[in-house]
């Protein structure tokens, strides 16, 4: 598609501004026809809202004599880094909560597109054009987009990406308290890290140990040893290859992942499923810098099923539910473990107990057994951490 808007305003009278330094918004256009003033709103969603937000409702509320809205603003700290670009300033949108005594910021998509940016937010955070990016647990202000005291109902969850984590989701939101679980996914190791500093709630985690075959239990005691925590058992869940219908590159196993013809889509460092992919490797004596596509990564197991089914890539490590929901073919690996890794400070908080609940219900149990790919038999089980 074309843009004719720029030229449908010169043609008519001046134009002003094509294109300022803000992300979404960048490509507005202000013009002035018949001395009027006149707007190019973007077209993709978020674009349109911040645009309209930044540059029109200013100047409305100017005519009509009366304050423009000021939106609440709070001291939060993002759950992990936020990357920037210098000379634009972005408006970032983030699901925020409660931990503590703090308000922990977790960065949402940040498509122009993607609207659920927007409507799922609590908060924007507004990284200046001369700032490239903010760490995790850095102080930054935020404007709230809703009332502070809801925060209190936001559980904040980092760690490993798990589909089941969107129906406790769903369930949360729609039982009587009305919780909120705001996620953020930076891999199993990167959510332990989360709970020794104190940032969430809880943390999703499947780390294999190579030694005997257990999980999570001995990366808890090497990384959380200062830091108290229960161990519950979540699901058991299939691992395997994602291909697309039909397998036209005729994926067998891991050791084809190495072929001169084979584009692999792989998850980021510290996830549970990196992990155990370099483990395999490590088994068979593949090097990985002999497979096309392993340094490309993605944070979730969604994103690596659309990434095969667009044809980006040929092949990738990911669960069954996601190959299920896209109609991709899928390859079974191995059967493992995916566990919720909670401080034992917030275990016998109200908010946990909820969840916990949750969990154990059969509706819980029957919509995750429904996407295929899970076990539930042992969910809700506390799984001890020997001393």
């Amino acid at each position: 598609s074309e843009d004719y808007s720029k030229d449908v305003i010169f043609g008519l009278g001046e134009v002003l501004v094509h294109g300022v330094t803000m992300m979404p918004g960048k490509p507005i256009l202000i013009g002035k026809i018949k001395d009027k003033p006149v707007f190019g709103i973007p077209g993709y969603p978020v674009s349109a809202i911040l645009a309209f937000e930044q540059f029109v409702r200013p100047l409305i509320c100017r005519k009509l004599g009366i304050p423009e809205p000021e939106r609440e603003k709070i001291a939060v700290e993002p759950s992990r880094k936020i990357a920037s670009k210098l000379g634009i300033e972005e408006f970032v949108r983030v699901k925020l909560g409660m931990v503590g005594h703090r308000i922990v910021a977790t960065q949402l998509p940040r498509g122009a597109g993607c609207i659920t940016s927007i409507t799922e937010a609590d908060g924007i955070i507004r990284i200046p054009n001369s700032v490239e990016g903010i760490k995790d647990g850095e102080p930054v202000m935020a404007e709230l987009l809703r009332p502070l005291a809801s925060l209190q109902n936001t559980l904040v969850v980092v760690g490993s990406h798990d589909n089941t984590l969107d129906v406790l989701a769903d369930e949360l939101r729609a039982g009587e308290r009305g919780l909120i679980l705001s996620s953020s996914h930076v891999g199993s190791t990167g959510g332990l890290m989360a709970i020794k500093k104190g940032a969430c709630h809880l943390a999703g985690s499947h780390l294999l140990d190579a030694e005997d075959g257990s999980y999570n239990v001995s990366y808890i005691k090497k990384y959380l040893s200062d830091t108290p925590v229960k161990l519950v058992h979540l699901v058991y869940r299939d691992q395997g290859f994602m291909v697309l219908p039909g397998n036209p590159k005729n994926i067998k196993g891991i050791e084809d992942l190495a072929r001169e013809d084979i584009r692999f889509i792989n998850r980021q460092g510290g996830s549970g499923t990196r992990i155990l992919l370099d483990y395999r490797l490590k088994q068979i004596g593949t090097d990985p810098a002999n497979i096309k596509g392993y340094e490309t990564e993605e944070f979730t197991h969604m994103s690596v099923a659309v990434a095969v089914l667009s044809g980006a890539a040929d092949v990738g490590l990911g669960i069954y539910a996601s190959a299920k929901a896209l109609k991709l073919d899928f390859i079974p690996v191995v059967t493992e473990q995916y566990d919720l890794v909670i401080p034992e400070v917030y275990f016998e908080a109200e908010n946990i107990r909820i969840v916990l609940d949750t969990i154990n219900s059969a509706r819980f149990k029957a919509r995750v057994e429904a996407l295929g790919g899970y076990s539930t038999k042992r969910t809700g089980e506390i799984i001890p951490i020997p001393l």
